[in-house]
């Protein structure tokens, strides 16, 4: 498995470099923040650029996985359907070719002929990225390839990436929205539990070089299978006494709010944009917890995310489930697993995490957490 990860390694880099494309190059840039009006309406892929640029991401991960892994085919899964329709009515399935050329023209395809855009998208496809700097040396992890599945979120945050606001990034501070907050999120699962063995985190958009004005971003890796936990990032240090530091959506209950204030003091409550980023917070220790009471994320938000927090000795748990049972038996009735369906659901919402959230670092802190909640939801 330790060659699946550095697979995956890359193949994020790639991924980041895209969504790095699709800003700065014009022509990308322009189709990711146009809105279509008058008779073009109706043709789609303009609207659905952004979308395109997640498939495309999504698409390109699954076609370097299985051409390393066949034996992970069907068990790769993504946020978004690969089926298009462009301005003339005709259906397109995107795929990632063998060669740059037949991607680019299949691009065009869906891109109702702008072989510019298409060209640029695919060139950036099939780059390989520059080194990963990634200590994965002696790290060995005795699971096989055809035991496992991933979970790929190609784009996460998808409002901040196309709104583009860029921010400087302080040390040790929740910056709660950005460019930063977009995510390319990787989680690998095990197949006959759902359990999150292994997960990737790319942030495209974490530094940009004064000098050139080209983006730099930032890779974050975990695994937690057995005896092994080993993250890419240190063990945050353990929070003050008083009260866990909460990130929230800006949008949670007020309920919500009041209850984990109470717990925290409102200072220790904060918001900030993407499922993904949220999370991220959490495994750097700018929060100690993340609360959602909705059911508005999916597993392809949390996979990845939720593989890093396993690995420091934290987790992902249903919150609903967890205001049913005693603190004692949380973790393993409780936390997320990502193998099956909502077979009453259909469409993306058979993926969603229904129950709500918390994911946390430290179980005494999901415990506060989950008590101050009781009786309010």
């Amino acid at each position: 498995m330790t060659d699946l990860l550095r697979l995956l390694l890359r193949v994020s880099e790639k991924a980041a470099n895209v969504a790095r494309v699709c800003r700065q190059e014009a022509p990308l840039f322009q189709l990711l923040v146009q809105e279509k009006t008058g008779d073009d309406k109706n043709k789609k892929f303009v609207q659905d650029f952004k979308t395109l640029a997640d498939v495309v991401i999504q698409e390109m991960i699954r076609h370097d996985v299985d051409a390393q892994f066949p034996e992970m085919d069907g068990f790769i899964h993504g946020e978004e359907s690969n089926k298009f329709e462009n301005g003339l009515g005709e259906s397109v399935t995107v795929t990632v070719c063998n060669r740059e050329e037949e991607t680019a023209n299949l691009l065009a395809t869906v891109l109702d002929g702008d072989h510019t855009a298409a060209s640029l998208l695919a060139r950036a496809i099939h780059q390989d990225p520059e080194t990963i700097e990634a200590d994965t040396d002696g790290l060995t992890i005795p699971l096989k390839p055809s035991k496992l599945g991933i979970w790929i979120d190609p784009i996460d945050a998808t409002s901040q990436y196309i709104g583009g606001r860029e921010e400087v990034l302080e040390e040790g501070r929740l910056s709660p929205s950005g460019l930063h907050c977009a995510l390319v999120l990787i989680g690998v699962y095990l197949r006959s539990t759902g359990e999150p063995v292994m997960g990737v985190i790319n942030q495209p958009f974490y530094h940009k070089d004064p000098e050139d004005g080209r983006w730099r971003g930032k890779l974050y890796w975990g695994v937690s299978w057995g005896s092994i936990n080993v993250c890419s990032l240190p063990q945050p240090k353990a929070g003050a006494e008083r009260g866990p530091s909460v990130v929230l959506s800006s949008s949670e209950k007020q309920v919500v709010k009041e209850a984990l204030s109470s717990l925290c003091g409102s200072d220790k409550l904060m918001c900030a944009s993407g499922a993904g980023y949220k999370i991220l917070c959490v495994i750097q220790g700018l929060a100690d917890a993340y609360v959602l009471s909705e059911g508005s994320t999916f597993k392809w938000d949390s996979c990845a995310p939720h593989a890093l927090l396993r690995a420091f000795g934290g987790g992902v748990v249903d919150l609903t489930k967890s205001l049913q049972v005693d603190c004692g038996a949380q973790s393993h009735k409780t936390e997320l697993t990502y193998h099956q369906p909502r077979a009453e659901q259909k469409g993306a919402e058979r993926w969603a995490n229904h129950g709500g959230l918390v994911a946390y670092r430290d179980f005494s802190q999901l415990c506060s957490i989950i008590g101050a909640l009781k009786g309010q939801l």
